[in-house]
């Protein structure tokens, strides 16, 4: 952190510093003739009102007007016509411009700044050439005086700009601080979703990234939750068959041969209801482990699979199935199976002998719904709720199973974004129901 501020705040002080430098530059490189010409208070108007003098009030008021130039701004003024001929006597000493004239023999600096105009009067078209000699104390003079303002407000607008770049950086690396602290507090499993309250109040890209923070780690926390949950639900429900097998195999060891072979059936039932339950909990754990690329899925080819399965395993049950043509979404093919394999294959557990199972599906706006129903007796509505969690099983049930069907299709939906619910039929029976979205895919 404290590195990007440094370099945040080094960042804006080398702009500034450039800013400063060119700033300067620019204006040496002013310090130049006509800059010169048109920022001199006795230079920038002299042209125009020495001409209005000569052609209005004739010579002598034009001379006067150049001694008075001189006495204020120490100023001398030489004015030549097109011929090169003086039109006035002008102010500048004859030994300095014989001085001047030598120069060209002479090594030695000219004690005064030589500058040169010309000048067309808009009365009569004459045009004039005006040279003016300022001595270089006095335009050292008038330089500091001019920059004297301009480096004050630079001077401002240095301070300015640093309180405002020590305010953006902070603004940065301030958020940045608390989203540190948060990831170092989610991998130590203390995040709370709280501590980034105030920066995912923000209108801005940190709050939108506190907001996306703020869900992964609520979605983080819930697959922990899950899978210690899951952990303590599989060590309680593997004891159970490992308890009737170590019975099983304590009865064979002290059984005699007759009735030891009695046994065998016994240990191999166990040992095929432990397989099942691992298989389910390995699928009910591949679905949050699922990282395949979404893809099309052709939901019809899917139900009549699914149901042409479910027919082989039960041959005796009628299993109808009604879905709109051309059904597709995106998602996972292997997971959507599962998810309508599940819930049919409930349905196949709980359904009375000579009524039918109902599939159906169809589009509801943005959705793809998937109905399944059996003319069972239904679940207690107290139980409802508890549908769907890991190894629940509603009190009564007399069908094998271990209560991993109905989390594995739930598990399924919600890796699609979307859902299932779970309940009875108004007209008897149970109906369970998935809902897809058509192509939005929630953690592909």
């Amino acid at each position: 952190m404290r590195s990007l501020f440094w370099r945040i705040l080094a960042s804006f002080w080398l702009a500034i510093t450039l800013v400063a430098g060119l700033s300067i530059l620019l204006g040496h490189m002013l310090n130049q003739d006509n800059w010169i010409l048109s920022r001199h208070p006795g230079l920038n108007t002299l042209a125009s009102r020495w001409a209005q003098h000569y052609e209005q009030e004739g010579i002598g008021s034009a001379q006067r007007f150049l001694e008075r130039r001189k006495q204020r701004f120490k100023v001398d003024v030489q004015v030549l016509n097109d011929a090169g001929d003086a039109v006035v006597p002008g102010t500048f000493p004859r030994r300095a411009a014989d001085f001047e004239a030598r120069q060209r023999n002479d090594q030695r600096r000219l004690p005064w700044r030589r500058l040169t105009e010309e000048y067309t009067s808009p009365t009569t078209g004459e045009t004039y050439l005006l040279i003016y000699r300022i001595p270089h104390p006095e335009l050292d003079a008038w330089h500091r005086e001019s920059l004297l303002w301009p480096l004050s407000a630079l001077g401002i607008a240095l301070v300015v700009l640093t309180l405002f770049s020590l305010l953006v950086t902070l603004s940065i690396t301030r958020p940045l601080s608390r989203l540190r602290g948060a990831v170092h507090d989610l991998g130590q499993t203390s995040y709370q979703q709280n501590s980034l309250a105030r920066l995912a109040a923000r209108r801005d890209e940190f709050g939108v990234l506190a907001n996306d923070f703020n869900k992964m780690g609520a979605r983080l926390q819930s697959l922990i939750g899950s899978q210690r949950q899951l952990l303590r639900d599989v060590s309680h429900e593997l004891r159970s068959p490992l308890a009737r097998l170590r019975i099983a195999l304590a009865l064979a060891e002290r059984a005699e041969p007759e009735q030891r072979q009695a046994l065998w059936p016994r240990l191999t039932r166990e040992c095929d209801r432990l397989e099942d339950l691992i298989s389910e909990i390995l699928a009910l754990a591949r679905v949050d482990a699922e990282q395949a690329l979404a893809e099309p899925v052709d939901l019809n080819a899917l139900l009549g699979s699914v149901r042409k399965d479910a027919q082989l395993s039960a041959p005796d049950q009628e299993i109808r199935l009604e879905a709109a043509p051309g059904l597709t979404l995106q998602g996972w093919p292997t997971l959507v199976e599962r998810a309508v394999d599940n819930l049919v294959r409930n349905a196949l557990r709980f359904n009375p002998a000579g009524q039918p199972i109902e599939i159906s599906a169809s589009v509801d706006q943005d959705r793809v719904l998937v109905t399944v129903r059996d003319h069972g007796k239904g679940v207690a509505p107290e139980y409802l709720g508890q549908l769907g969690e890991p190894f629940f099983r509603a009190p009564g049930q007399e069908a094998a199973g271990h209560g991993l069907g109905l989390a594995i299709a739930r598990r399924a939906a919600e890796r699609h974004g979307g859902s299932l619910s779970l309940g009875n039929h108004p007209q008897g029976g149970f109906v369970a129901r998935l809902e897809f979205p058509v192509t939005a895919v929630v953690g592909s």
